[in-house]
């Protein structure tokens, strides 16, 4: 099997564990444990393993200059950002989750628009207006209850300041991705995170009553840890080695579509005409948003 296939493949995995995420992360809070306790084993656990496999990778050190940006990183992507996105996954549903993650590239251009004088064309623009209309009609016209989902409205808020969040903490690591091994980035900020996530989530994650987990809130946690938050990005990053950056990018309309197979699938949510329509916008934006536009023969450099 070739290199290109393999990296497909990986590509293609991560998208199904990050699809399979909202429904089994879903599925053990709160009753097993609360969202910020979640994000404290999380964030400690990947902390963990990013740590012991840098041994692996190059010895660097961080310039000084660079610290506020992995600081700034860890905030927006490792705390704001999964904060926000578990406690509004509690308290909305897997669907809604699948459906406004799918939003954070619309986030990324505008922001690169704003702070690096990105071009906005018309096309993108129109892309823009989409996407944030069909996260806005999960939010203002979806469903306001259903079981498992105490606060739809408060959650779906919650997933759009998770989507903002996590566009932030791009745009704040991509230089930092030219200067430094993966290894050594992500073992910083997760390190950064657990200080900064301590006093947020530590009660929580002290309430657990971990000698009486039953095994199917066990493995849904350690999909968490070493699915989600670990294995994904390993895999995106051999995919990255082999594959066009668009390419990777393509797969981010996978992830919204197998969560909503699966939570389907297994009876954790249903589909809804407003959730039909909204998704469809998100899709149709996102695509606006993201697409590059093909070089003629003329335009190519040789």
């Amino acid at each position: 099997m070739n290199k290109r296939i393999l990296a497909l493949l990986a590509a293609f995995g991560a998208s199904v564990i990050y699809g399979i995420n909202h429904t089994v992360a879903k599925d053990v809070m709160p009753t097993y444990i609360e969202p910020f306790g979640f994000i404290f084993l999380r964030v400690t656990g990947a902390a963990a393993l990013f740590w012991l496999i840098s041994f692996f990778g190059p010895k660097e050190k961080i310039a000084k200059e660079d610290w506020p940006r992995l600081i700034g990183s860890a905030i927006f992507g490792m705390v704001i950002n999964m904060l926000m996105f578990f406690k509004g996954l509690s308290l909305s549903s897997p669907i809604n989750s699948a459906v406004i993650s799918t939003i954070t590239p619309i986030f990324v251009f505008v922001l690169s628009a704003l702070i690096i004088k990105e071009r906005i064309t018309p096309s993108r623009a129109f892309g823009v207006m989409l996407g944030l209309a069909g996260a806005l009609g999960l939010v203002l016209f979806g469903e306001q209850m259903q079981q498992g989902a105490p606060d739809i409205a408060l959650g779906n808020i919650m997933l759009l300041t998770n989507a903002i969040s996590y566009g932030i903490y791009l745009i704040l690591v991509k230089p930092l991705t030219v200067k430094y091994h993966a290894f050594t980035i992500m073992k910083w900020v997760f390190l950064i995170a657990i200080f900064i996530n301590f006093p947020f989530t530590i009660s929580e994650f002290t309430a657990v009553k971990w000698s009486s987990l039953p095994f199917d809130a066990i493995w849904r946690m350690a999909y968490v840890v070493l699915g989600t938050t670990f294995s994904t990005y390993l895999l995106n990053i051999y995919a990255l080695k082999q594959l066009k950056a668009s390419t990777i990018g393509a797969f981010v309309y996978l992830q919204p579509l197998i969560g909503i197979a699966f939570a389907v699938l297994v009876g954790a949510d249903k589909i809804s005409f407003v959730r039909i329509i909204a998704a469809i916008l998100v899709f149709i934006g996102v695509y606006l948003v993201t697409k590059t536009k093909r070089k003629t023969p003329s335009q190519q450099k040789p």
